[in-house]
C-alpha cells in the first residue's frame, strides 16, 4: 500500500480547488504538467483528446480534494495486467484502445456495436465531470470524465424482460500478462441490476483529470459505480448485455462467500478476512471511517425493504 505522510507531500503536487474549478487554467497547468511529471506517454486518438479538451468541473459529487494523477495512474487493482498494485502501469502500456468497439445486445429492442467515438458523443462529455470516492480498503478521490450509462442503455430501448445488466471486458493473453493465471475466470465479468444501471450516479466513463483514460484505469471506457466497492467498476469493456437473470460475476464466481453480488459499501458486513468500517485514503496517514453507500446517500431508495446483511 502506497502511503504518503502530509510532509511528504510537496506544495507543487497539490491541485487547490480554485486552480481545479478554471478549467482551461488546470488543464493547462495542472494536468499536462502533472502527466510530464509522472513520464506518461499520451498515445490517445486526436478526437478522443479533443473530445475532452472542453470539459468542465460542474457536476462535482463531493467537495473532498482529488487524489494525485500520479497516484490515480501508479497504484491500481487490473488483475489482468497484474495483481500487485504496481504491475498494471508498468504493464497496461501493451493495451491498444484504437480501433475499439462495445457490442450491447440481449434484451434490447435497437442491439448495435457502439465505436468509442460513438460512445463520446452519446452525451456531451464537455459537461460531464464527476469527482467521487473509490473504495477498496484503501480509497481516493477521482475526477471522472464520462456520463450517466443509462444515456447508452436509453438508446438501445431495454425490453420490459430486462433486470439485469452484465459487462464484459476484455481478455487478451497478448497483451494481459495477468490472464495466464487462474485468480479469476476470465474473461472479467460483472453486473449490475436494471435500476442500478439507469441511477444517475452510475457512469459510463471514458477519462479522469480532463484527459483520455490511461490503460491501467480501465482505457477506452469503463464502468463507475461509486456506492459500491471498487471491483464492480469493470474496466476495458467489450459488451454489455441486457439479461432477465441475474449475471455471474467474476469476484463472486471466485469466492460467494466473500463477494457478493450487490457489493455495496458497507461498514456494517465485515468481510470474512478483514473489517470494512474504516479505509485508508491514499496520500493520508490516519484512517476514516467507512460509510454506507460510500456516503452517497441518495443511492438508498434502491434498497429499500432488503437485507443488506444477506444482500451483500
Amino acid at each position: 500500500m502506497l502511503i504518503r505522510r502530509p510532509a511528504d507531500v510537496l506544495p507543487s503536487e497539490i491541485t487547490s480547488p480554485e486552480l481545479y474549478a478554471r478549467r482551461r487554467e488546470f488543464l493547462r497547468e495542472g494536468g499536462r504538467l502533472a502527466l510530464a511529471a509522472a513520464g506518461l506517454a499520451l498515445p490517445w486518438a486526436d478526437a478522443g483528446a479533443a473530445a475532452l479538451a472542453n470539459v468542465q468541473p460542474n457536476r462535482m459529487k463531493i467537495a473532498d480534494a482529488p487524489t494525485r494523477l500520479k497516484d490515480i495512474t501508479t497504484y491500481n487493482n487490473y488483475y489482468e495486467f497484474g495483481v500487485e498494485k504496481g504491475e498494471p502501469a508498468e504493464n497496461a502500456h501493451r493495451l491498444r484502445t484504437r480501433p475499439w468497439t462495445v457490442s450491447v445486445e440481449g434484451l434490447c429492442n435497437k442491439p448495435r456495436r457502439f465505436g468509442i467515438e460513438e460512445l463520446m458523443k452519446l452525451a456531451p462529455l464537455e459537461e460531464r465531470l464527476y469527482r467521487m470516492r473509490c473504495v477498496e480498503g484503501w480509497s481516493m478521490v477521482i475526477p471522472w470524465v464520462g456520463y450517466p450509462l443509462s444515456a447508452l442503455l436509453r438508446a438501445v430501448e431495454p425490453q420490459g424482460s430486462a433486470k439485469f445488466v452484465e459487462f464484459t471486458t476484455l481478455a487478451d493473453a497478448k497483451v494481459m500478462p495477468g490472464l495466464r493465471y487462474a485468480v479469476l475466470d476470465w474473461p472479467y465479468t460483472e453486473g449490475l441490476r436494471l435500476d442500478e444501471a439507469l441511477h444517475p450516479l452510475t457512469l459510463l466513463t471514458m477519462g479522469l483529470y480532463g484527459q483520455e483514460l490511461l490503460p491501467q484505469n480501465g482505457a477506452p471506457v469503463r464502468l463507475v459505480v461509486p456506492w459500491k466497492y471498487g471491483f464492480k467498476g469493470a474496466k476495458s469493456i467489450v459488451r454489455i448485455r441486457l439479461t432477465e437473470q441475474m449475471p455471474a460475476t467474476a469476484w463472486n464466481k471466485a469466492a460467494a462467500h466473500e463477494y457478493g453480488f450487490y457489493s455495496n459499501v458497507n461498514p456494517n458486513v465485515p468481510h470474512p478476512r478483514w473489517d470494512q468500517d474504516s479505509e485508508r485514503r491514499i496520500g493520508e496517514l490516519t484512517k476514516r471511517k467507512t460509510l454506507l453507500f460510500n456516503g452517497y446517500d441518495e443511492v438508498a431508495s434502491l434498497y429499500t425493504g432488503m437485507d443488506l446483511r444477506k444482500n451483500f
